[in-house]
């Protein structure tokens, strides 16, 4: 493919950044709602949920954005996500309140944030998993 040109990055997703009420720590699930754009996701298998805060993206989206705290959402990649376990690689994770994702088995539409790529067995932690791929 002469001519083309591939960009390779170290950081493993694509972002967005919105107005947040808080300054969140990376793997804490948000959802649309609060005074500003996205808060702290309290409510178990939430319909708003927005995503979860990224650790390093290749790339964000509305990078010039002005506010107090600024959430990087992450859309599209491999992020940490705060977890209750047990979670299994290939699950998908909905809201589990309080900042954190759990495991489901048939989630709804609408409710699902990301699939795990690890497992963790624990009752609360983190755990890696692919957004986007549903």
């Amino acid at each position: 493919m002469a001519g083309k040109k591939i960009i390779i990055s170290k950081e493993a997703d694509i972002a967005e950044n919105y107005r947040a009420d808080a300054v969140y720590n990376a793997g804490t699930v948000v959802e649309f709602g609060g005074p500003e754009e996205v808060t702290v996701c309290m409510t178990e298998a939430s319909t708003r949920v927005a995503g979860v805060i990224t650790t390093n993206p290749a790339h964000v989206m509305n990078g010039g954005l002005k506010s107090g705290a600024i959430a990087s959402v992450a859309l599209l990649g491999r992020v940490p996500v705060n977890v209750i376990g047990p979670v299994y690689k290939g699950d998908m994770l909905v809201s589990a309140g309080y900042g954190y994702a759990r495991a489901a088995s048939a989630p709804q539409l609408g409710i699902v944030i990301c699939k795990a790529v690890a497992n963790f067995e624990g009752e609360k932690g983190s755990v890696e998993v692919v957004v986007g791929r549903l």
